[in-house]
């Protein structure tokens, strides 16, 4: 019986200990020792308490007066200027016989790009040659006939046929050598024991070769594109504005743009033409720029899509620090404070920043005196 008294008293303490002990961490818990998470409901709305604001070096701030360019927006790509690109073809028929380039390779002015073949080449060497033998006869002749006309020794008739035939035989050499030339052939160098029916194909500029249409074995009209090379050394912006924007525009204005892959990394220019016709169709003009000196852009390829911007009239705007504001799925947002330990995500509509700063289009949708958080908040944004 004693020992049942004294298991009963010993669970009893148990209990009673156990209950101080929860009374404890309550306790301990409204004191802030231990802090409890208490999530809402609403996604937009995130609690960061003073400790955790100041662990994370958190900062508040207000939208800010600063000095921002009028801008004119527009769309294009990065492009090369025509004497950049090059579309290769034979000038005369032939098979491609020899090609063991791709695309990518890198190719330098002069270069042999590939050879073609046809028999009919051999002809016009040795018709060329047959010519050249027959062009010293003919003008030798030709000199005495006008040497004969002097004291009367020839007719007139023969002096002009000797004429004749010297002037369709030169005109033929010279033309013949010209289409050798054409063939990459040196007409001065070129004897009986070197006649050839293989052309060589050279690179008329030195750049990267985009495209190949051809392959050995297939036959080359001189219409046919055998493949494309672009210098990528003077790669400029193409843009195109909207009528109503002309006027604003000016020679020497700054451009930013991002690619359309890359939307985080501003890069710029600076108008260098401007075109001076309207797409009858679109409505647009053509804006030509320079790159400016960012090491990133000797990557950039021909053809990719930008989306851009050009400084024009500077005004002051309300702006917030760029690491004030997160890209969600390419829509914008901030955390603004409500009270001491709330703070809402809010949309914002911006437009590209200046040393650090975004300007803040929809500043109208925040009471005045509104607080963000300016730093430390991207994760609690994004999350």
């Amino acid at each position: 019986m004693f020992d049942q008294m004294n298991c009963i008293a010993i669970r009893f303490t148990y209990v009673v200990l156990m209950l101080i002990g929860l009374h404890s961490c309550i306790n301990q818990g409204q004191s802030g020792v231990i802090e409890l998470d208490t999530p809402s409901d609403d996604e937009d709305v995130v609690e960061i308490s003073p400790r955790q604001f100041a662990a994370g070096q958190m900062e508040l701030g207000q939208l800010t007066p600063r000095d921002f360019n009028t801008v004119v927006k527009a769309n294009g790509m990065l492009a090369v200027p025509p004497q950049n690109q090059a579309e290769v073809s034979a000038y005369f028929t032939g098979y491609v016989k020899n090609l063991t380039l791709l695309p990518g390779d890198y190719v330098k002015k002069g270069q042999v790009l590939f050879t073609i073949e046809n028999p009919d080449y051999l002809q016009i060497q040795q018709d060329f040659l047959e010519i050249k033998g027959q062009l010293s006869y003919l003008k030798s002749n030709f000199e005495r006939q006008k040497e004969l006309i002097i004291d009367n020794a020839t007719s007139e008739k023969n002096l002009l046929k000797a004429e004749s035939e010297y002037r369709v035989s030169l005109s033929r050499f010279q033309a013949l050598e010209k289409k050798l030339t054409l063939m990459n052939i040196d007409p001065n160098a070129l004897t009986g024991e070197e006649l050839t029916a293989v052309l060589k194909v050279f690179s008329p500029i030195s750049g990267y070769i985009t495209s190949i249409e051809a392959g050995r074995g297939m036959f080359l009209n001189p219409s046919d594109v055998a493949m494309t090379i672009v210098n990528t050394n003077n790669l400029h912006i193409e843009l195109k504005i909207f009528e109503k924007d002309l006027l604003k525009v000016k020679r020497g204005q700054e451009i930013r743009f991002r690619l359309q892959n890359d939307t985080q990394k501003v890069y710029k220019g600076k108008v260098h033409l401007i075109n001076k016709t309207v797409n009858s169709q679109t409505r647009t003009v053509d804006i030509h720029g320079d790159l400016l000196g960012d090491e990133d852009v000797k990557n950039f390829v021909p053809g990719m899509y930008i989306e851009g911007e050009i400084l024009t009239e500077q005004s002051e705007r309300l702006a917030l620090p760029e690491e004030a504001i997160a890209d969600i799925d390419n829509d914008f947002f901030v955390l603004v404070k409500e009270n001491d330990t709330i703070f809402r995500r809010r949309l914002v509509e911006t437009r590209l920043g200046s040393e650090g700063y975004v300007e803040v289009l929809n500043a109208d949708d925040f009471e005045e005196g509104s607080e963000f958080l300016i730093k430390g908040g991207y994760n609690l944004i994004v999350e």
